[in-house]
């Protein structure tokens, strides 16, 4: 059986050859290794192996295993699940990077909780499939969104976040990628600081970053099935 860091190897592998293969350089997309549901003994293994960034999709979760790993303080923690209001602080906190904004009453409540030293991260999380169940905001709504993020001066908006809809076909998963592709460019011309495009996890990340991902969110792959 492979330890986790050899398939944490092998992720960063078929990164390199991904994005190889669509011509971008190897260190232009980031492996977030998804560590959710995760013991900290799995988290200190693929951080030994040299893994940094890790995404937690619970925040009591989250925050346990950050305050259990505080001396390793060269981790880079990203909540990447739906948020409510009364756990934003604990996130504001605790967390650099929170990839699933997509309610303006979230945001403000994230940055009024934010310390003023040290911004927060933020992406908005995009239903690029218009799913009736999926959070996140239509691809109409993005820009007028950012606009109010980014008057938010506790919040860093670096970008945006995808989950497309399971089971799709290649071609569907394609123009989805495609899609958000399309607008992360748009956004990137009017916000300087705008640089991560969050899409892509175990089974499709050569093919988000084949459009441009700069960011995959990798679980199974290096955690293995979650029981």
């Amino acid at each position: 059986m492979e330890t986790i860091a050899e398939r944490l190897k092998s992720a960063y592998q078929t990164i390199k050859q991904s994005a190889a293969d669509a011509h971008r350089p190897p260190n232009s997309v980031k492996l977030l290794a998804v560590s959710k549901t995760k013991p900290v003994s799995d988290i200190v293994q693929a951080y030994e192996a040299g893994q940094r960034l890790f995404g937690e999709n619970y925040v009591q979760e989250g925050v346990e295993k950050i305050q259990t790993l505080q001396n390793h303080k060269d981790i880079e923690w990203h909540f990447i699940g739906p948020l409510q209001s009364n756990k934003t602080k604990l996130v504001a906190e605790n967390f650099s990077w929170v990839h699933s904004i997509d309610r303006l009453k979230i945001a403000q409540r994230l940055n009024d909780q934010r310390s003023a030293h040290l911004a927060l991260n933020v992406c908005i999380q995009v239903n690029v499939d218009n799913e009736t169940n999926k959070a996140g905001l239509a691809v109409t709504e993005v820009m007028e969104f950012a606009q109010q993020i980014t008057q938010l001066r506790n919040l860093n908006l670096r970008g945006l976040m995808s989950i497309p809809k399971a089971h799709a076909s290649t071609e569907e998963q394609s123009q989805s990628f495609a899609t958000m592709a399309t607008l992360f460019t748009q956004l990137a011309t009017l916000y300087p600081q705008i640089d991560t495009l969050s899409m892509g996890m175990s089974n499709d990340m050569a093919l988000a970053i084949k459009h441009g991902s700069t960011m995959v969110r990798i679980g199974t792959a290096i955690f293995g099935s979650r029981g």
